[in-house]
């Protein structure tokens, strides 16, 4: 199912006003260098309120519990973070990680999965599996993963690698939403041409920029870097957001229809005029709060319809 979210009358001054700013920068290349200035813009986003952050390592992986106070028992919620392979931190996406996990009312744990380049493909998703994993050694019953962007292409690789591990009986995720995934390292969308213009941040020498320094020379198709080319049978519902001024568009179309055709059930909403991963713009755009909610309602309601006794708890 796909809905067109129009770009609302608040937002274009605001979505404009962006558009200036990020003008001047776009197509910059950006490596290790800029990881500060990127952790510095994902730490901006208003911090949820009473959400206890506890450094932890879950699977042999380092990263943060979030813990909101409504958290259900047994409710494990994943978050993957973007920063094309590249760049992001689990600390700094604790705010915005936060968000979602109060709104969900699940306790998240934020991995710090490896950076390319120091640490190339398969690193990252090798990470993410260990991380999962190690949720369900420590005795969750019901996980939802997370992503935005990489993060995003990490979640769905996540969710085809544990769907081929379901006959050796790997608990499976209820439920994963991604923001802006990016599933084809390998740039072959067709709103690589058509948003090329109207994409505020990125250009495709930049996306290649990230996608070099991660493969380091191995197959952009691999699945498990590229999930649009993965085995999408037996996935659990997937919601996907997304910018309609995106060059990744084609990367969320391309896999919402697969998946569909797969059997998966899978919801996209494309919104009119916001750029990348504008939902951690929380407290700028109008759509960031709504499409954070959407998110998180989705979310939410499969945690509840893998635990019907468990009432649900207020909203934040």
């Amino acid at each position: 199912m796909t809905t067109i979210q129009p770009l609302l009358p608040e937002d274009a001054p605001v979505v404009a006003a962006m558009r200036q700013a990020a003008s001047a920068h776009k197509g910059e290349p950006m490596g290790p260098e800029a990881r500060p200035m990127f952790d510095a813009m994902f730490a901006a986003t208003p911090a949820a309120a009473n959400v206890r952050v506890e450094p932890a390592m879950v699977g042999g992986i380092a990263g943060f519990w979030l813990r909101p106070p409504n958290a259900r028992p047994g409710a494990r919620m994943l978050y993957i973070h973007g920063g094309g392979y590249v760049l992001g931190s689990a600390e700094a996406l604790t705010n915005f990680a936060g968000q979602i996990a109060a709104r969900v009312g699940a306790n998240t744990f934020v991995p710090d999965y490896r950076l390319a380049p120091e640490h190339p493909f398969p690193a990252a998703i090798d990470d993410a599996v260990a991380a999962y994993r190690g949720l369900v050694a420590e005795g969750a019953e019901r996980i939802v993963v997370v992503g935005d962007s990489a993060g995003g292409g990490l979640t769905l690789a996540l969710l085809s690698i544990l769907a081929a591990d379901k006959t050796k009986g790997m608990m499976q995720p209820v439920g994963a939403a991604v923001m802006s995934p990016w599933t084809d390292l390998a740039l072959t969308g067709d709103t690589f041409q058509t948003r090329a213009e109207a994409d505020p941040i990125f250009t495709r020498s930049v996306l290649q920029g990230f996608a070099e320094m991660y493969l380091q020379g191995q197959d952009a198709t691999n699945p498990k870097a590229s999930p649009l080319h993965a085995q999408l049978r037996n996935l659990p519902p997937i919601r996907i957001d997304v910018g309609d001024d995106e060059l990744l568009l084609a990367d969320s179309i391309r896999y919402a229809d697969r998946a569909q055709a797969s059997g998966v059930e899978i919801r996209l909403s494309v919104w009119e005029g916001m750029p990348h991963v504008f939902q951690s713009s929380l407290g700028q755009f109008l759509a960031a709060e709504q499409s954070v909610n959407a998110i998180s309602d989705f979310l939410r309601q499969r945690l509840i319809d893998f635990s019907p006794s468990i009432s649900t708890p207020s909203e934040v």
